[in-house]
């Protein structure tokens, strides 16, 4: 390519008529899109064109200013019987008005991976340099070179599922600054509290901000006793109650002030009103994934977590082999080696992050109830001497393969299958 193929012009300069001047025979058109926050590029191909021709115009316009210009020659040339395509890269979503408006125009969207665009940079003209202009000429070839998907439109009730799994995320992560935040407290204040109840809890949050700290459940024990089973609905154990009751009478904490405890109090009313909107939309979201795939996953992992995971990374049925899934996920592994020196294998992490966050958190859960995982887990960690996140790593592609497996053969979760088991005693023994 030459310098100057990469100039931009705007729609002021180009008239329908000019790209069916230059356009070939085959009266097929390639948009390449670049998008940006409001500055994008347009690079129309023809795809029939030698290499070193294809790119017939390159327009740089703002959306959603120039909406109606770039409409107005779309439908121009849909008239003069032009075939239409447009491919784009999945930048978040200042693309999406743009591809939904050309999607209604009945152009079919095609999408090329962030990743491909920018390998390829130094490919077609052998500088590494990347910029829209650039990006929109390698996006156009890419396509048509088949290195793109059509970009289908979801349906009403996937973009239901898609927004309630993100409400739940969201109140998730509130949560966790929260229960942050409160157990700095907590270890200043009441430290005993941190081992005496889960944290972040119901019964733990009503009674802090309820009663107060360890002063005031000290002074008024009964009533701190009453909150505690009316919370818990009695489940709470009367020895739990008494050791809470028996740690605020010989607390080591830092006297709270009076700002300190109210501080204490507003940050549990907080939480518990965080609380109950994550279980809403826990609740929410499981309702909403039994209509999927999520079913097939859910008595290993849970429902809303299944149903994020079928959401974010796809069905494991759709995949067609487990390697394939793991790749999904971005839990596939990548070496860098030359000659002598021998690079250390890592993930690639090149799938949705909060798939891998949310399987991560899945293979926690199954480390503690799963005595196959825990042994697992420990031999790792022995093995690789103490790195146990390494360990942890290791489970979570353990349990994307058990959830590819689970998926196929329709079959429940059976750890024997998954866990090497004769090994795994005999390291025990």
């Amino acid at each position: 390519m030459k310098k100057r193929s990469y100039r931009k012009n705007s729609f002021k300069t180009l008239s329908p008529q000019d790209v069916i001047e230059r356009l070939g025979t085959s009266r097929r058109l390639i948009l390449a899109l670049d998008v940006g926050k409001t500055d994008m590029v347009v690079a129309l191909a023809d795809p029939a064109a030698e290499p070193e021709h294809r790119v017939l115009h390159t327009i740089g316009f703002k959306y959603p200013q120039e909406h109606e210009q770039l409409s107005a020659l779309v439908k121009a040339l849909v008239s003069m019987g032009v075939a239409i395509e447009a491919v784009m890269e999945p930048s978040g979503t200042y693309g999406d008005a743009l591809r939904y408006g050309l999607q209604r125009l009945g152009v079919a969207v095609y999408r090329v991976s962030t990743h491909r665009t920018k390998n390829a940079a130094e490919l077609y003209d052998g500088v590494a340099s990347l910029h829209d202009a650039k990006s929109a000429h390698i996006l156009s070839k890419l396509h048509i070179d088949g290195a793109s998907r059509l970009w289908t439109q979801t349906t009403e009730a996937e973009r239901g599922l898609s927004s309630a799994i993100a409400i739940m995320d969201l109140h998730r992560m509130h949560r966790q600054q929260q229960l942050g935040r409160l157990e700095a407290l907590l270890a200043r204040h009441w430290p005993e509290l941190l081992y005496a109840m889960q944290l972040g809890s119901a019964s733990q949050l009503s009674l802090l901000a309820r009663v107060g700290g360890p002063e005031q459940v000290a002074t008024l024990p009964d009533q701190a006793a009453a909150v505690l089973l009316e919370v818990s609905q009695g489940m709470l154990k009367p020895a739990v109650i008494e050791t809470v009751i028996e740690y605020s009478q010989r607390s080591v904490g830092v006297p709270l002030c009076a700002a300190e405890l109210e501080l204490l109090q507003a940050l549990c009313h907080e939480s518990l009103a965080t609380l109950d909107l994550h279980q809403r939309a826990v609740s929410r979201v499981r309702k909403l994934g039994r209509d999927t795939d999520a079913t097939l996953l859910s008595p290993l992992v849970g429902q809303a977590t299944a149903a994020l995971l079928v959401h974010d990374v796809g069905s494991p049925k759709s995949f067609g082999s487990a390697r394939a899934y793991l790749k999904a996920y971005g839990l596939n592994l990548r070496e860098k080696s030359s000659g002598n020196f021998k690079g250390k294998l890592k993930l690639t992490k090149r799938g949705p992050s909060r798939a891998r966050r949310y399987l991560f958190l899945a293979a926690l859960r199954l480390l503690r109830r799963d005595p196959h995982a825990r042994a697992y887990y420990s031999a790792k960690v022995a093995r690789d001497g103490g790195a146990k996140m390494r360990a942890v790593v290791a489970l979570m592609r353990k349990l994307a393969k058990a959830l590819f497996a689970m998926a196929h053969s329709q079959q429940p979760y059976d750890p024997k299958k998954l866990f090497d088991c004769t090994r795994l005693s005999l390291r025990a023994a």
